[in-house]
């Protein structure tokens, strides 16, 4: 009865941070030469909260719905033209990002309490290179842009608003962990 209580709990928390991407794709800070949108945050927050293979699941979803045509993407998007263009590298990389977020914790876990720095690290680990190292060499190949330019138009740009994601996503997962020890990923 418990393992389908636990079972029903992740259902439901991966449906609203399925909702939650989409949500953080519409929170817009308008930037050249593409937009900040809250939907890594929302990415490590999966990882950290649902733990690696319920967030990987949950992100996947996600991708799912924008793959089978709805326009769920921060562009407003669906489709291959979503998933195939220059930003798809980093759309895919987010299922893989919330597994190693989700990995990492519950690796550390094991040993007792999360602490905070670790925390930080797995988000900058699976939120930023994770993400980056899919999603960079991606864009390179799709557009053609130089090596310069897109290194400052799609990395250096985004470095500190990402980082500050990782600090502010850590905030929360610390702040949901105290208020609900069972938020807490669990292997």
């Amino acid at each position: 009865m418990q393992a389908r209580t636990l079972s029903i709990r992740h259902m439901i928390l991966s449906a609203l941070f399925v909702a939650l991407v989409v949500i953080g794709g519409k929170i817009i800070i308008p930037m050249a030469p593409a937009p900040i949108t809250l939907q890594t945050l929302v990415i490590m927050l999966a990882g950290s909260i649902l733990g690696a293979r319920w967030g990987a699941a949950s992100i996947l979803v996600f991708v799912a719905l924008i793959a089978v045509g709805l326009p769920l993407s921060a562009s407003g998007q669906g489709g291959l033209a979503a998933i195939l263009g220059p930003t798809g590298g980093y759309i895919l990389s987010w299922p893989i990002a919330a597994f190693v977020i989700g990995w990492m914790i519950e690796k550390w876990g094991r040993a007792g309490k999360v602490k905070a720095w670790q925390l930080t690290v797995a988000h900058v680990v699976g939120g930023i290179i994770v993400i980056y190292a899919i999603g960079f060499p991606w864009l390179l190949a799709v557009t053609g842009l130089p090596l310069n330019k897109a290194f400052f138009s799609a990395f250096l740009i985004f470095l500190p608003g990402d980082l500050i994601k990782a600090v502010a996503a850590t905030a929360i997962a610390m702040a949901l962990y105290r208020a609900m020890p069972s938020m807490r990923p669990q292997r």
